[in-house]
């Protein structure tokens, strides 16, 4: 059961990234790779210029990784957290003597738990990335 939510969890995540990508991402990198093209094509730029400039146009993108990276990072650690909840739950139970196998059941509801309420939090992380990157686009 516990498998089934964390595959669950997974694979929306995965979708809510992918939309993200086609939706935000990729116009961030046209708009970057089209920027860093007309700095190169500045026959009267310094070295020194053409690399400010390309690395003007990089910062966009930079800041997009960015937000997508901390967002994740966020949401992974909030799910281990409730893991770890669920493993000291279990260790607790089973230094109190209750059956191991009693504890397994227990231990696989609280994870499939953890999944279930995690996958609610997906649409709203997604939504919170794409309106920061939308930001970025203005």
């Amino acid at each position: 059961m516990a498998e089934a939510a964390q595959g669950r969890v997974q694979a929306a995540v995965e979708s809510a990234v992918q939309e993200l990508e086609r939706e935000r991402i990729r116009g961030l990198q046209g708009t970057m790779f089209r920027c860093s093209a007309r700095c190169c094509e500045d026959s009267t730029a310094s070295m020194q210029q053409v690399q400010r400039c390309i690395e003007r146009c990089h910062a966009p993108l930079a800041q997009a990784q960015a937000i997508v990276t901390a967002e994740l990072e966020n949401f992974q650690d909030r799910l281990s957290r409730c893991t770890l909840h669920c493993n000291d739950k279990a260790k607790d139970a089973l230094d109190a003597g209750t059956a191991e196998t009693r504890v397994r059941g227990q231990l696989d509801a609280c994870l499939a738990a953890c999944g279930d309420d995690h996958l609610r939090l997906v649409p709203a992380m997604a939504k919170k990335m794409k309106d920061s990157l939308g930001a970025l686009q203005q």
